[in-house]
């Protein structure tokens, strides 16, 4: 059962996959629909009627209607109504909502004369009922027997899902200060006025004098009422909500699994999102947890390197395949099945992530553990469906979403729509989601056998969101005991190479995701042209470093009189001497995350649009490719004293860059 407002239908995720429901023959899903015609500021449909708009709407999608328009008390009315030829039926019909909402606030004498005025025939049929029963005629959703007939003909139903739109009263009950007017979201008292409106008509045992008090009423303890609803607390396991977790713990995969992406890919080039789909694959194949595995995909299948688990688990569907499809003769084709294992969402992130959150909770819902897989576009994820995401986290799902085809200038040639350099800033603010943006393909296995580890094992309230990379370039082999700082965020990849001669300067140069590439070449332009000795590192998470440094720093705030902690991304680069210049495909402030804990941080990020052009055009016009990053290094040790200034500003001309280009955040 779900309810909701006739004003939340205008969003479009609310109606947008209603034909799925019917396709799939949900008959035990049910919509209640709240028509009580009124928005937070005014009308729904003041000019028209929402109701019939949502009928058309739900039955052209397949769905079983059922409308409460009317009470009992309009009943009678009905009935003479036809010996009139059907008037008021066809006066029900032409009236507009914002009309309606006006008779819910009048006197019954104003829809004497303003609806049943229209025709002498309407006039007649109301002749023998005072005003105040015209203003007593109710609209179905606040007829209880109504409200029931249609809940017992809904769960009677088969073969289609239901909705039920009920026609009420916003405010209802709420005296004439509240009921029906354009303010009844935002009001905040009840006159006494209203409170004995509202007394009298929900019929409570509460004397004027008691009133001013508004005292707690509950029926005697031995009434009908009370007794129902202690049978259904006990009946629900208790007064108060709980979770109740039945899902037993899954076996872990065995490390063999993953060791094959600690040992690099030799002279094959292989993207992130190449090395995800193959560990993706594996984990499906594996004996102990491969049927939990689900692979959650809008239709980018083949996009990401993924269309190999058509053939392997199949697509679900319900139907199962009931034609041939065009490519049938081929090793990868288009398979649906009954019994299939990839969900196949089509276009709609919206819907993709409704799976993944039926998916991440089904230990608590189902008492059945699954590991979702949920594999996007990264521009498409959290900037469209953020506030799923949000959800997610809140009712303690588990899985992985994985921002494919990620980074500002790694998806080159896709201009400002596709082109993410943000997703990470927007995937911070989930408390507890754990964000990587990994560079290679023993992070992502290092980073996922934890993420299954923590989540399935251990049962930590935790879900993982990694950025995936479509450009190839070599894996290499996991450098001996980088696991800690990989799941940490930070770890040296590469010290300084040896340097003939004397050493000009020192810096640290951080990278992450495909820029990690960058700072690499950087080390070399700066060991090479410059003299100076730069240790590279990979930072695969500066949310995990944040995290834990804001946890270092909440204890010392909390123990004035312990020794204080030291935030793990400052002990790490405590004794690496000169400045710490972090590049990453994304905007500046994701490194600046962790810049309290570290003053000689220097940022390169790409703030500012996207822009169709080649990865290494795009790395200089954002000023994150080698050049720049050895520029920036020198640039900082120029200013820390540690280089000389006519040297540096020297040397940007020799990398070929312009001290005058435009600030690609504006340009």
């Amino acid at each position: 059962w779900c309810f909701l407002g006739d004003g939340e239908t205008d969003e479009p995720e609310a109606l947008g996959a209603l034909s799925i429901a019917a396709l799939e023959k949900l008959d035990n899903l049910v919509f209640v629909v709240n028509c009580n015609l009124q928005r937070l500021d005014g009308p729904v449909r003041g000019n028209g009627k929402i109701i019939q708009e949502l009928e058309a709407v739900f039955r052209g999608s397949g769905w079983n209607v059922i409308k409460v328009i009317w009470g009992r008390t309009w009943d009678p009315l009905l009935a003479q109504d036809r010996h009139t030829g059907g008037l008021l039926v066809k006066r029900m019909t032409e009236v507009v909502d914002g009309e309606y909402q006006k008779y819910s606030v009048e006197p019954g004498a104003y829809t004497r004369q303003h609806f049943f005025g229209a025709h002498p025939d309407l006039l007649k049929m109301v002749e023998g009922l005072t005003d105040t029963q015209i203003q007593r005629l109710r609209r179905g959703g606040h007829d209880a027997r109504k409200v029931h007939a249609a809940y017992a003909a809904a769960c009677a139903h088969t073969g289609k899902p239901t909705v039920i739109l009920a026609k009420t009263v916003k405010g209802w009950t709420l005296g004439e200060g509240t009921q029906g007017k354009n303010v009844a979201h935002q009001q905040k008292k009840m006159s006494l006025k209203d409170l004995k409106a509202f007394r009298d008509e929900i019929q409570l045992p509460i004397p004027d004098a008691k009133l001013a008090e508004v005292p707690f009423h509950a029926p005697d303890p031995k009434s009908p009422e009370m007794e129902y609803l202690r049978e259904r607390r006990k009946a629900l396991g208790g007064a108060a909500p709980r979770r109740v977790l039945r899902a037993k713990p899954l076996p872990l995969p065995a490390p063999k699994l993953f060791e094959r992406y600690t040992k690099g890919s030799g002279e094959n080039e292989v993207s992130t999102t190449g090395a995800f789909a193959r560990l993706l694959a594996d984990l499906i194949a594996d004996k102990g947890i491969g049927r939990r595995v689900v692979p959650i995909i809008p239709d980018e299948a083949r996009t990401f390197g993924l269309d190999a688990l058509f053939q392997q688990v199949g697509i679900y569907s319900s139907v199962g395949q009931l034609y041939e499809p065009v490519d049938h003769k081929m090793l990868l084709k288009y398979r649906e099945a009954i019994d299939g294992q990839v969900l196949e969402e089509g276009i709609t992130e919206a819907g993709s992530m409704a799976s993944f959150a039926a998916a991440g909770t089904s230990y608590a819902t189902h008492g059945e553990t699954m590991i979702p897989f949920y594999i996007f576009y990264s521009m498409f994820g959290f900037q469209r469906t953020g506030d799923q995401a949000w959800a997610f986290g809140d009712m303690r799902g588990k899985g992985f979403l994985l921002g494919a085809t990620a980074g500002r200038t790694t998806l080159n040639g896709e201009g400002l729509q596709h082109e993410d350099g943000h997703s990470h800033l927007l995937a911070s603010v989930v408390p507890n989601l754990r964000a990587y943006d990994p560079a290679f393909a023993y992070e992502i296995a290092v980073i996922i056998q934890d993420g299954i580890r923590r989540m399935f094992e251990a049962g930590e309230d935790c879900f993982y969101y990694l950025t995936l990379q479509n450009e190839p370039y070599v894996m290499p082999a996991m450098p001996a005991g980088a696991e800690e700082g990989i799941l940490k965020g930070l770890y040296r990849l590469r010290p300084a190479p040896e340097i003939p001669g004397k050493v000009a300067a020192r810096a640290q140069l951080l990278g992450s995701g495909s820029i990690l590439n960058e700072a690499i070449k950087a080390q070399a332009l700066l060991a090479e042209k410059f003299a100076v000795a730069a240790d590279v590192w990979s930072a695969t998470s500066y949310l995990a470093l944040r995290r834990e440094a804001l946890a270092a720093d909440r204890w010392n705030l909390l123990h004035p009189d312990q020794p204080a902690r030291v935030p793990y991304v400052a002990t790490i680069l405590k004794d690496a001497p000169g400045p710490v210049v972090a590049a990453s495909d994304y905007l500046k402030a994701v490194p600046d995350q962790v810049a309290r804990w570290i003053p000689r941080l220097v940022s390169l990020g790409t703030d500012g649009f996207g822009r169709s052009d080649t990865r290494q055009a795009l790395r200089r016009h954002f000023e994150v490719d080698a050049e720049h990053i050895a520029a920036a290094t020198l640039s900082s040790l120029a200013r820390r004293g540690e280089f000389p200034p006519a040297e540096a500003a020297k040397a940007l001309r020799a990398l070929g860059l312009d001290p005058e280009k435009t600030d690609p955040a504006i340009a």
